[in-house]
C-alpha cells in the first residue's frame, strides 16, 4: 500500500525530537498559548517574513479574526474563489459579510485575476485569494487592483507554507496571511491548529484580543471575542516541525520533479509551476477526463489517491442561498471533475514515486482514457 499520507512515518523520523518537546510542555502545564505558543509565533512570522504572528486553534478561525481584524462585517462583500476548501468561504460568511466568486485560472488554480476588477462593487472590502496546492495567487496583480479601490488582501494559505511569489513568501505579500496546521499539512499539528500573520500592529493587537475573549488584559474585554487559542502543545510540537520545513519543502518538489518527468506524454495533465511560483506541492494535482476509472483502478492496486476538490462551493447545498448556479464558473467546474491527487510527501521514495508512475502508465494504456 502507498498512502495518500503517511503522518506515521514524518513523526517516526523526528520522534527523538517530538518526544522530548512534548514531555516538556506537559511538565510545564502552559496547556493553552504560553510560553512554547509564543515563541512559535515570533519563529513563524519570521519564517515568512511578517511583523508579528498569531497563533489560533484551526486556520478557519485564522481567516475568521483576520476578517473581523480588517473590519468586515454585515452587508459587505468579500472576493475569493469557489475552487478551495469550504472553510474560506464559511469564514467570510461568519462575518455576516458575502462571499463574490471569480473563476479560476485553468493552469494555476488559484483566482483569475483578469476577473477581479469587474467583480468589485461598492460593498467590496476585501480580496481573498487562494494560494491553492502550494501553489501562490498572482499576487502583484492582485495587490495593485486593492490598492486602486482602497481593498484588504488577505492571503488564505493553508496549502502554501514555505511558498513564495516572485521571491516573497506568502502570507506576508498581503495585508493579513492565514496558514492552517492541520496534521496533513506541509506544517501539521498533531491535532488542530492555525496562525495568521501580520506586519500592521493594529490588526496584530485587535487578532490578539480576538482570540482571546476579546481580553486586553485578564478579565477586561474590549471586544466581543472567541475562545480560538492555540494549545500549548501544538506549540511545542511545530515548534520542532518548523525546523524541518524546508527540507521537507525540497523533498516533495523533488518528487512533483520525478513525477513529471515519469509521467510526461501520458493522457494526463501534470501540475504547472507557474513562473513567479516557488511551489510547495501540498498536494501533486493530476488532470484527467476518466478519472473515476484512474482513482479506481489505482485503489485496486494499492495505491490511495484524493480529490481537491469534486465539488465547488457555489455547487455546495450549504451555499445554494448565494444564488450561483451551474455553469457560472466554468473553470472551476471543469477542474472538479477532472481533478485528483496522488500520494504525496516528504517521506515518500523515489521507488514509491517510480510504482505510482508505473501503475498509471499501466492503467492508461489498457484502458485507453
Amino acid at each position: 500500500m502507498i498512502p495518500f499520507v503517511d503522518l506515521k512515518a514524518q513523526y517516526l523520523s523526528i520522534k527523538d525530537e517530538i518526544d522530548p518537546a512534548v514531555l516538556n510542555l506537559l511538565d510545564s502545564t502552559q496547556f493553552i498559548l504560553g510560553s512554547e505558543v509564543a515563541a512559535l509565533e515570533s519563529e513563524f512570522a519570521a519564517y515568512c517574513n511578517a511583523g508579528s504572528g498569531i497563533a489560533v486553534n484551526t486556520g478557519t478561525s485564522a481567516l475568521h479574526l483576520a476578517l473581523l481584524a480588517a473590519g468586515i462585517g454585515a452587508g459587505d462583500e468579500v472576493i475569493s474563489v469557489p475552487h478551495t476548501f469550504v472553510a474560506t468561504t464559511a469564514a467570510i460568511c461568519y462575518t455576516g459579510a458575502k462571499p463574490v466568486f471569480v473563476d479560476i485560472d485553468p493552469v494555476s488554480y488559484t483566482i483569475d485575476v483578469t476577473k477581479i476588477e469587474a467583480a468589485i462593487t461598492s460593498r467590496t472590502k476585501a480580496i481573498l485569494p487562494v494560494h491553492l496546492y502550494g501553489q501562490p495567487a498572482d499576487m502583484d496583480p492582485i495587490m495593485e487592483i486593492a490598492r486602486r479601490h482602497n481593498l484588504v488582501v488577505i492571503e488564505d494559505a493553508a496549502q502554501a507554507h514555505r511558498s513564495e511569489y516572485k521571491g516573497r513568501r506568502v502570507g506576508s505579500i498581503g495585508d493579513i496571511g492565514c496558514f492552517s496546521f492541520y496534521p496533513g499539512k506541509n506544517l501539521g499539528a498533531y491535532g488542530e491548529g492555525g496562525m495568521v500573520v501580520t506586519s500592521n500592529p493594529d490588526y496584530d493587537r485587535t487578532l490578539r484580543m480576538l482570540r482571546d475573549w476579546g481580553q486586553e488584559k485578564r478579565y477586561h474585554h474590549v471586544l466581543k471575542g472567541y475562545n480560538y487559542r492555540m494549545d500549548g502543545l501544538q506549540g511545542a510540537i511545530l515548534r520542532v516541525k518548523l525546523r524541518h520545513l524546508d527540507a521537507w519543502t525540497e523533498a516533495r518538489r523533488a518528487h512533483a520533479v520525478q513525477y513529471n518527468q515519469l509521467l510526461a506524454g501520458l493522457d494526463l495533465v501534470s501540475p504547472t509551476a507557474m513562473p513567479y511560483s516557488y511551489h510547495a506541492y501540498h498536494v501533486y494535482v493530476v488532470r484527467s477526463g476518466d478519472r473515476d476509472t484512474l482513482q479506481q483502478k489505482l485503489q485496486e492496486q494499492g495505491i490511495q489517491t484524493g480529490i481537491h476538490y469534486p465539488i465547488p462551493v457555489h455547487l455546495q447545498t450549504a451555499y445554494a442561498d448565494l444564488g450561483y448556479q451551474a455553469g457560472d464558473f466554468p473553470h472551476t467546474e471543469q477542474a472538479a471533475k477532472e481533478v485528483f491527487s496522488l500520494p504525496m510527501y516528504p517521506e515518500l521514495t523515489p521507488a514509491q514515486v517510480q510504482t505510482v508512475a508505473t501503475s498509471l502508465q499501466g492503467i492508461l494504456a489498457k484502458v485507453g482514457v
